[in-house]
């Protein structure tokens, strides 16, 4: 018999917390069904005039995604709010008739508590997206939406971004009674699984030497990328940046050259044909493109699971953190101990 091959990154905690993300959705959807169909039925009453998103890090990155969600599917405009605005600049909110969410895994932040405070005085109705229950922020919130995702011991978050991600979804279906969306995001925990289990070593393999790289997505696809280049910088060091797959045909692409390493997230939506163009487009010019999705000629495929496209994100993110923590590993990192970070951030 032969030995079971271990894989370097399953003896880190960030490994084994990813790993739980399953288990963390269905502890989310448990927890909160009626505060979630609650927060549903006003905003259907009383629809907000504009989102407005408040968080840091990876928190933030979910809220790129949450902010295409709403667009895309209410037509309501939404924007991040710049926490210093609040926490340094003691600027006004004009919040009145707004909908913010606040997005923490901490729940502690100074800057984002002075920020929910700003925005409840100026007159929003705030929804907290909180890991940590019982946290300052979870206190502020109009509606605290716990996620439950349990301890992270590692300093990068993993299964606490795949809950914000899956609340943002779950209370956007809710809102709009997208039965479709609401069928997708009870079937998580065993698409999370399935992704979890794809091949995306050829990751691996293209960045172990790598210096820097471009993340590319589109729609809600972006924060994934954001998601996926904020990892690669704490926890392998390198030098990732998230664009859109559209900007990068501007002034970016002027720094393509032959073997420049480009990983691309494209959901199965109207976004994938111009994603597949602009990915071709980058593999003709030399570039090493690694696909996550129905991607064309001349990349490497990564293999993805299929599932409705607002969902697919998640799951895409999902399969990138095996391969992020394994790569870590190889790069001579410790992915649980970034240099110079700790879990929590009191930013001001």
């Amino acid at each position: 018999m032969h030995p079971t091959k271990i894989e370097p990154g399953s003896l880190t905690r960030m490994y084994e917390e990813a790993r739980e993300s399953a288990d963390a959705v269905i502890r989310l959807i448990a927890a909160n069904r009626e505060r979630v169909a609650r927060v549903a039925a006003r905003l259907r009453d009383a629809p907000p005039g504009a989102v407005i998103t408040i968080a840091r890090g990876s928190s933030d990155n979910a809220c790129t995604y949450g902010r295409y969600l709403i667009e895309n599917g209410l037509g309501i405009t939404s924007a991040s709010l710049g926490p210093s605005l609040g926490s340094i600049y003691q600027a006004p909110a004009p919040t009145a008739g707004s909908l913010c969410f606040v997005v923490s895994q901490s729940g502690a932040s100074p800057d984002l508590i002075a920020a929910v405070e700003r925005a409840k005085a100026g007159g929003a109705f705030v929804v907290g997206l909180i890991n940590q229950p019982g946290a300052p922020l979870a206190r502020l919130c109009d509606e605290p939406v716990i996620l439950d995702a349990g301890p992270e011991h590692s300093v990068a978050a993993t299964k606490s971004f795949v809950s914000s991600m899956t609340a943002f979804a779950w209370i956007i279906g809710e809102w709009t009674a997208d039965r479709e969306l609401l069928g997708a995001v009870h079937d998580l925990p065993a698409l999370l699984r399935r992704a979890w289990a794809m091949d995306w070593t050829p990751v691996d393999d293209t960045l172990r030497t790598a210096t820097n790289l471009f993340v590319l997505g589109r729609g809600p696809g972006l924060g994934a990328a954001q998601e996926a280049a904020l990892k690669l910088k704490e926890t392998c060091g390198l030098h990732a940046e998230a664009m859109s797959a559209a900007e990068v045909l501007h002034g970016p692409m002027a720094l393509v050259s032959p073997g420049f390493p480009i990983l691309a997230f494209a959901q199965r939506d109207a976004s994938l044909p111009t994603s597949r163009a602009t990915a071709e487009s980058l593999a003709a010019r030399g570039a090493a493109v690694m696909f996550a999705g129905d991607g064309p000629s001349g990349t490497t495929l990564l293999p993805t699971v299929a599932a409705h496209p607002a969902i697919e994100p998640i799951l895409m993110v999902q399969s990138f953190y095996r391969a992020a923590a394994n790569l870590s590993i190889a790069r001579g990192f410790d992915p649980d101990h970034p240099p110079h970070l700790s879990k929590v951030t009191r930013t001001y």
